[in-house]
């Protein structure tokens, strides 16, 4: 087995790894991570001094936290802000209800910070305005065709390099299901992707606003990125198509809701909004289903 390094990351915050973590995973078939039947998660990524690929197990000490590649070390050093060790719950007091009631629940959610602000713009960008099962299986099949193996036992599959995604023509990224605009945006992104990875050392506020002004962006994907990346509790998906209508139907008991109206009845939990959604999100809530499902267009086949 190759060598690795190890840490055991303590927190002042329960720690439930499914829940912290499963944002950061792309659907099940996701090749960059995986959860073992013990409740361990293997995640491969790219670091500043190249790849690693890290496993978390819960213990009854703590989280511990082995590394495997060129990057262990930043990976290990980083591995608190993973694991939610600067999320804090200062002014998180929800009233009696709903919310209140899952954060009882689940109090093991932690938002993640994974520093990691283009590979998580990646699949972010491929799950504008398309159906999710589409996004994720276009996601898979871009790493499976781009992306390495990577370092460690763990039998992961590192997501496509910066470099390798702003090479790849727009007709490379088609046969995946992405159709030119997305197309154009990953390429850019991955032009500026030292730059977007910077963002993490700025405050989570600061960093989102300037993710929404890049091109091709937009306060959603910005949002997206925000809480998995920049560890940001209070970001807001600003035009998800399902959203509005399950905060509407958890938080007012109304089937439908708008954009404005999502963030009227999130107002009370300023600083912590995507707290809430997160939350809400894990929960496995819908809001009532008008209609019959619209039919998968696959991209790819046009």
């Amino acid at each position: 087995m190759p060598s690795s390094s190890s840490r055991l990351v303590k927190g002042e915050l329960p720690v439930d790894l499914s829940l912290t973590l499963w944002p950061l995973r792309r659907g099940y078939g996701d090749p960059t991570m995986r959860e073992d039947r013990d409740g361990s998660w293997w995640r491969a990524t790219w670091t500043p001094d190249g790849p690693a690929t890290t496993r978390l197990a819960p213990g009854d000490d703590g989280i511990l936290v082995e590394a495997y590649g060129p990057g262990a070390g930043w990976a290990l050093a980083t591995a608190p802000d993973l694991l939610g060790a600067g999320d804090s719950l200062d002014g998180f007091d929800p009233p009696r209800g709903a919310i209140r009631e899952l954060h009882r629940r689940m109090p093991g959610l932690r938002i993640t910070r994974s520093r990691a602000v283009f590979e998580t713009a990646v699949p972010a960008v491929l799950e504008q305005k398309i159906p999710g099962k589409l996004a994720r299986a276009a996601y898979r099949a871009l790493v499976l065709a781009l992306g390495e193996p990577a370092p460690g036992p763990g039998r992961l599959r590192l997501p496509p390099r910066a470099d390798l995604l702003a090479q790849t023509p727009y007709y490379g990224l088609h046969r995946f299901g992405v159709e030119m605009r997305r197309a154009g945006v990953i390429r850019e992104l991955a032009r500026r992707a030292g730059r977007l990875d910077r963002l993490a050392d700025l405050s989570a506020p600061g960093a989102r606003e300037r993710l929404a002004l890049l091109p091709g962006l937009g306060p959603w994907t910005a949002a997206e990125v925000a809480i998995i990346a920049l560890g940001d509790a209070d970001a807001v998906s600003i035009g998800d198509y399902h959203l509005p209508h399950i905060v509407s139907w958890i938080l007012a008991g109304q089937p439908r809701g708008t954009d404005a109206g999502m963030l009227e009845l999130l107002e009370p939990f300023a600083g912590h909004r995507g707290r809430v959604l997160r939350l809400i999100a894990a929960s496995g809530i819908g809001a009532p289903r008008f209609g019959p499902r619209q039919p998968l267009r696959e991209i790819a086949k046009i």
